[in-house]
């Protein structure tokens, strides 16, 4: 049996303001109509495996959740990261649960936030993988290099091993210009991937191995497993314990047992701007243009409008990214220094790193669409059948206005029925819920007023998505 571990951890700062904090890139429709987690799922059509396994952040299970529900996967497990540990304590996690039940699978183990536009050809070099990975390999898959890359690490190939794999010679840190230019010129060398294919228990017997101290704070926390519906959450205590570090560093170089597929499928890993740009179609000028864009005289460029028409004139080389409440402009050449932005706007304490203006939630979603001093105005959009915590509040008052839909309210010992252009109040301190008891989206307009504004201003008091 073949188990995907999907890896959807991660923040990808390079990519803001798309990518952020509490909505990062594996979550975001970045080339396509489609998020990378959902092509990621996507791309095990064909293949011969169970449900995939996801691993991701405790605080993004509800998006993690929905959007493999959009992709067709219902009641698959998803095992929840108490805190981020890197790579070798994420999969250790992964295939201590895969053998909880007394079975030994293969697993493939994905990144969730990687481009393979050639299936077909991944399929092939995953069957190729499995057969080396039945035979006690640790399998990587090398992207055999289409320039001098030197923003990845490299694998280089040691002796031929089965129908296309070779042993790992070694790995190597990510090159200067020159060095990569001898690594092409010489043509044993792939990029290191980051995808793998190896039994359960030949991986855990590496750790064992190699990085003792992750299995055993892993083992721990997975002994005090609890699930809530197809969440997996390890022990908190155990977990935070554990040494953080990556695969590569905590067994695949060390092991002898490495073993590396070359892979030529088109794999992007999306890691910047620049690479958004490479994988996504492009005008005869080379710009690729996405949402309201206009422009003139302009060449090798992105653009992507979320909210409003942007408008290039003149410019090449050019980054401009455009959200409801963030603009980036950039030099195509210097988008890796993204992530010095998000590191500005979290020491000065903004939010603009953490969330969007469109916040999602397990009931659906909301849009401040203004605020000023003592006040904020707030577009709620409410899912069919979903029900926001009962809860009250220390220091706003609420009121709320349907503009669509059906709403059931509960005020204090009261619960009433609101239709559209109908409204309510809810004073400050008072108990209260809204639920869409309807069969279509329910949209409200909510005005919160008072001396703080706050989401943890919401005391909690029944929650059904498990929320405090």
């Amino acid at each position: 049996m073949l188990v995907p571990v999907i890896m959807a951890g991660g923040m990808g700062t390079r990519l803001w303001p798309v990518s952020r904090e509490h909505y990062p890139k594996q979550f975001c429709a970045l080339v396509g109509d489609t998020t990378m987690l959902q092509q990621t799922i996507g791309r095990l059509d064909g293949l011969d495996c169970a449900p995939p396994l996801t691993v991701c952040n405790e605080e993004h299970r509800f998006l993690a959740a929905e959007q493999l529900r959009q992709a067709g996967i219902e009641n698959a497990p998803i095992l929840l990261e108490p805190v981020g540990r890197n790579t070798a304590p994420a999969i250790t996690l992964a295939a201590l649960q895969a053998m909880a039940h007394g079975a030994d699978p293969l697993l493939l183990v994905m990144p969730a936030d990687h481009l393979i536009p050639d299936v077909p050809a991944f399929h092939r070099g995953v069957e190729e993988a499995k057969t080396l990975a039945q035979e006690g390999r640790l399998v990587t898959f090398g992207i055999v290099p289409t320039g001098p890359e030197t923003g990845f690490g490299y694998i280089r190939r040691g002796e031929k091993i089965g129908e296309t794999g070779f042993a790992v010679s070694g790995f190597e840190e990510k090159p200067d210009l020159a060095t990569a230019k001898s690594y092409l010129k010489d043509g044993g060398y792939d990029w290191n991937s980051g995808m793998f294919v190896f039994r359960a228990s030949v991986y855990l017997d590496a750790m064992q191995t190699h990085a003792p101290a992750i299995l055993d704070a892993c083992r721990a926390a997975m002994a005090g497993v609890e699930s809530d519906a197809y969440f997996l959450r390890p022990e908190r205590t155990a977990f935070e314990a554990c040494p953080s570090d990556s695969i590569d560093y905590a067994v695949m170089e060390k092991t002898d047992r490495a073993a590396v597929v070359p892979l030529d499928a088109g794999w992007n890993d999306i890691g910047s701007w620049s690479a958004i740009w490479e994988a996504q179609d492009k005008d005869a000028d080379g710009n690729a243009l996405t949402g309201d864009v206009l422009q003139v005289a302009s060449k090798n460029s992105i653009v992507s409008a979320q909210k409003r028409l942007v408008a290039i004139v003149g410019v090449e080389e050019l980054v401009v990214v455009e959200t409801a409440d963030a603009v980036l402009v950039a030099s195509r050449d210097a988008v890796q220094n993204v992530k010095e932005i998000v590191t500005q706007l979290r020491a000065a304490k903004r939010t603009e790193h953490m969330d969007h203006r469109r916040v999602y939630r397990p009931w659906g979603d909301y849009d401040s669409i203004d605020f000023g001093n003592r006040y904020q105005v707030k577009r709620i959009t409410v899912k069919p059948g979903a029900k926001l915590s009962v809860q009250k509040h220390h220091h706003r008052s609420e009121h709320w206005v349907v503009v669509r839909g059906t709403a059931r309210v509960l005020k204090g010992e009261e619960t009433i029925t609101l239709t559209e252009n109908q409204s309510t109040y809810i004073p400050l301190g008072e108990i209260h819920a809204l639920e869409n008891p309807g069969k279509i989206p329910l949209e409200l307009i909510e005005v919160q007023s008072g001396s703080y504004l706050g989401e943890d201003d919401i005391i909690r008091l029944e929650d059904r998505y498990g929320r405090v």
